[in-house]
């Protein structure tokens, strides 16, 4: 029998850059894509000429320094979506534009239509400093639910609002938050934790359509800034439909993995049935959508998060646990016993040691696991004591250096100085061998650059660390970009250009990220990124047939 001589390869795209970084030690001049995949790398810049063939597109940039796209380890894709679709509040800089937004859109508005403000804004950047209060959301919008969602643990609402969810001035706080209050016992509208949970699940949700359409949207604009992955920080089952339906129609631009919320404030059995239940979602989706695990939140954020000490600016409170450890123990160890992952939110060093107790508990149930099984997100205030613990354990940490840079005002009133300096000590988690993947977490698009730069200098908005910390050194900006990459997803492969067969996921730069003045790094876009071998954010046309 005569055998067919094989086809020879040809590339779908021939990309020719300044740099190609392998994040391995190695770096080319050319890569070649075919489908999904890396298929050739060469260290010249005509090294792949021979494999393109008629139907190659051809990329040729010698000044451009191309990276693996980064993966963001905790960012809420999901959130900054929805974001699109409400008040988009961000954009106020004094407290009457943000409630004049309001106003315009009450207009609009049925009468006693719930008006739902982005969840992206910071009072840092309204020219008084402060939230709105209660009953500024009143005045403009008389007769309407207003809920002003700031970050995942800090919400305004208006009275119409917290009446919707039945809380009046004899309302108890619900577990793990509080209901701000005036004077008289009423409640203010300030809510904290919990209790902004409490009134959300009033609120009306999009449809699943236009939620999958905002996937789209809010998706197109991370791949913009060089992301290539997002472990999606928090979705609840009821927004499992609109990212599946996304994924189907091929909206997204970024991969996801999303983690699914294991609520406080459910029973222990509660709990236990939606983990036995969740079976049904853990084959979702492919290279694109995969679920990653599951998400607990064990304190607040800066407002709550649980410290061992009391807070600076309020010497009666020390934050709250959401869990009894021993119901996490239980809950954790049965989904570790189905294959889950989990996450979970840890702010506060009393948070840190809590949660520690609880993943010991949970290997003393179940033996040795795998890494990145078991993971603490965020653990901003550590001891060295507890850092040694993670790491002995080997518990995977993501971090998050845009949470300094954005609330580091807060966190030098609630938490103090002393506190504030002590807030990601990246170089000394580095020391000691911990296992970290860096991430953004602010539900809204945020350079990669942005955080690496942070990561190495501990800049923030203001300039400068706002506890007096000193600054990384130099040096550590290649391990700073690594973590930017890091997955933490096992069976995602790799988008190493160290060799072929990797996921063509890549970013292209104007100037080498690695090279190129620390002060600059936060200016730096992509020239392209390319995401499955797909081109999702090319505004110079460079891969247009």
């Amino acid at each position: 029998m005569t055998r067919e001589p094989a086809e020879p390869l040809r590339l779908d795209y021939l990309i020719k850059a300044g740099t190609v970084h392998s994040m391995a030690g190695q770096t080319y001049r050319a890569i070649g894509v075919r489908g999904a995949e890396i298929a050739a790398v060469s260290a010249g810049p005509a090294g792949l000429d021979d494999l393109a063939g008629p139907e190659t597109l051809v990329a040729d940039t010698p000044e451009a320094a191309l990276l693996p796209a980064f993966a963001d380890s905790h960012e809420h894709l999901m959130e900054a979506s929805r974001n699109t679709l409400l008040v988009p509040v961000a954009a106020a800089r004094s407290v009457a534009e943000f409630t004049g937004m309001i106003s315009e859109a009450a207009r609009g508005a049925a009468p006693g239509a719930w008006i739902l403000t982005s969840m992206s804004w910071h009072e840092s950047n309204l020219a008084e400093n402060r939230m709105p209060t209660g009953a500024e959301l009143d005045a403009a919008a008389p007769g309407h639910p207003v809920l002003a969602r700031r970050g995942g643990h800090l919400a305004v609402a208006s009275a119409a609002a917290l009446e919707a969810a039945g809380i009046g001035p004899d309302t108890p706080d619900p577990a793990g938050g509080r209901i701000g209050r005036l004077p008289g016992g009423q409640p203010s509208g300030l809510l904290e934790g919990g209790a902004v949970y409490q009134v959300a699940a009033f609120a009306p949700k999009p449809a699943t359509a236009e939620l999958a359409a905002a996937l789209g949207t809010g998706s197109a604009a991370y791949a913009a800034l060089g992301v290539g992955t997002i472990r999606e920080a928090m979705v609840t089952l009821d927004d499992l439909p609109a990212y599946a339906e996304a994924w189907r129609r091929g909206l997204l631009s970024v991969r996801a993995r999303p983690m699914i919320r294991v609520g406080n404030e459910l029973t222990a059995a509660q709990a236990l049935d939606m983990v036995r239940g969740l079976g049904a979602w853990s084959g979702l989706g492919d290279d694109w959508l995969r679920i990653w695990g599951l998400k607990f939140v064990l304190d607040g954020g800066v407002e709550g998060g649980a410290l061992e000490q009391p807070y600076a600016h309020e010497p009666t409170q020390s934050g709250h646990l959401n869990w009894d450890p021993g119901v996490m123990i239980e809950v954790c160890t049965e989904a570790v016993r189905r294959g889950w992952r989990i996450g979970t939110h840890a702010a506060g060093d009393r948070a840190v040691r809590t949660l520690l107790d609880v993943y010991e508990g949970v290997v003393a149930a179940t033996g040795p696991l795998p890494p990145w099984t078991l993971v603490i997100e965020h653990a901003l205030l550590s001891d060295r004591a507890q850092r040694e613990r993670a790491v002995r354990n080997g518990f995977g940490i993501t971090v998050q250096h845009t949470l300094l840079w954005n609330m580091g005002s807060e966190m030098l009133v609630a938490w103090g100085p002393e506190r504030t300096r002590q807030v990601n000590p990246l170089d000394d988690w580095l020391t000691l061998g911990a296992s970290l993947a860096a991430g953004t977490d602010l539900a809204r698009p945020v350079s990669p650059l942005l955080n690496v730069w942070g990561m190495v200098t501990r800049g923030t908005r203001a300039g400068r660390d706002p506890g007096g910390r000193a600054c990384h050194r130099s040096g550590r900006r290649h391990q700073a970009v690594h973590r930017g990459h890091r997955r933490t997803e096992r069976r995602l492969r790799q988008t190493r250009h160290d060799r072929p067969g990797k996921l063509a996921d890549v970013v292209a730069y104007p100037a080498d990220p690695l090279a190129v003045s620390p002060g600059d790094l936060p200016g730096l876009t992509p020239v392209f990124t390319m995401v499955g071998g797909r081109p999702v954010y090319d505004p110079g046309g460079l891969f247009a047939r």
